[in-house]
């Protein structure tokens, strides 16, 4: 086997991959955990994350963003294109301390659209080149590694990959601003009572550090990337 091919698997630096993808696993226990816990805690107001996110949005104004139900299964989220916040089966349907806290998360990036929030533009708009970026990155730089370490191609998938990890980076501000306004909306509008507020909390606490979690340990793997093939120096 090639040098290049076992300095690539095997070099030192796979410990950068190692270490993000451990941050990753144990966010994710973390996260699960915590939306769990109070997944299992039903709020005294009988709010349901889809009569949360109605109330949410009648009272900010916002008639024309709607909210839907998803199939078992489908992830929480707010499509600016259609201007509509969909919300798993559980959060839409369940009264439960984390189904508010989603549903005012979700329905605060209806706030940041309505209000043109930058980082959410700016996320919105990079979204369907970074769609391609996640595709073509990496097989790029395997395809410059099989054609006899052609820095051309592996140097084009380290930048299109780069592009993944400045979306995930501009991403982070997009997320905890929704946070913010979805903690601070529960707090003013009387969503939750004083405890489950502190509960909500700590659901989308946890939820943001999935983020911060998948942003670290891409950045990991660009360094990865750029300590072993940034130079032009090829290993024979």
């Amino acid at each position: 086997m090639p040098y290049y091919y076992y300095s690539y698997y095997f070099e030192p630096t796979y410990l950068l991959v190692i270490l993000g993808a451990l941050f990753c696993t144990l966010t994710g226990v973390w996260v699960n955990s915590a939306m769990k816990k109070y997944h299992r805690v039903g709020n005294t107001r009988g709010l349901t994350g889809g009569a949360a996110a109605e109330r949410i949005l009648r009272d900010a104004g916002l008639y024309d963003v709607r909210v839907e139900c998803l199939s078992k299964g489908g992830g929480d989220h707010y499509d600016p294109r259609t201007r509509t916040v969909r919300l798993s089966y559980e959060n839409y349907n369940y009264a439960t301390v984390t189904a508010v806290a989603v549903a005012a998360h979700e329905c605060g990036h209806a706030k940041q659209h309505q209000e043109a929030y930058a980082p959410l533009k700016l996320r919105t708009a990079m979204a369907p080149a970074v769609s391609l970026a996640n595709y073509i990155g990496m097989p790029l730089i395997f395809l410059g590694i099989l054609l006899s370490f052609n820095q051309t191609l592996i140097h084009i998938g380290i930048w299109v990959f780069a592009i993944a990890v400045l979306f995930q980076l501009i991403t982070l501000p997009v997320e905890f601003n929704a946070s913010a306004r979805a903690l601070q909306t529960i707090e003013g509008s009387g969503l939750l009572s004083p405890t489950e507020h502190f509960g909500a909390k700590k659901v989308l606490r946890a939820a943001a550090l999935t983020y911060v979690a998948g942003a670290a340990a891409s950045i990991l793997q660009l360094l990865r990337l750029m300590i072993l093939f940034g130079g032009n120096r090829r290993n024979d």
